[in-house]
């Protein structure tokens, strides 16, 4: 009989509970994965303790992971904006050298000029303002 019926066999219902199990395994993965990144990135853990959490995690998987949220979620996300944090404060840092040694290699540049006599004063002047004002 192929007539239709196929397509009745598989009620909204049971594609709207298989579509929530599939979310619910993807949020689990991510969440996972989370818990192990922030476990090894976790400099204040031994080595024993970043093995002991594996072990726990990978052995009891829902209980592992939700003690180890309990236990270290605070500080899991205090870890994270900090790491944010220095990541923010070295690429200032990147940006502010980069922009004081690419004016000091024009200046240099223009005084070379200036000595070789392709500059006069004046022009000097001129081109040392506006390299400054920049």
């Amino acid at each position: 009989m192929s007539d239709g019926r196929q397509a009745m066999d598989y009620p909204l219902l049971n594609v709207f509970l298989t579509m929530m199990w599939v979310f619910l395994w993807i949020l689990w993965l991510f969440l996972l994965f989370r818990v192990f990144t922030d476990l090894f990135r976790d400099d204040s853990l031994n080595g024993w303790a970043k093995a002991g959490w594996s072990v726990f995690v990978l052995v009891l998987p829902f209980l592992g992971v939700f003690v180890y949220l309990v236990a270290r979620g605070r500080e899991m996300g205090m870890r994270e904006m900090r790491r944010a944090e220095k990541a923010e404060a070295d690429f200032r840092e990147y940006v502010r050298t980069s922009a004081t040694t690419g004016r000091a290699e024009e200046l240099e540049h223009l005084v070379e000029l200036k000595n070789h006599g392709d500059l006069t004063p004046e022009e000097y002047e001129r081109a040392k303002a506006k390299v400054l004002a920049a």
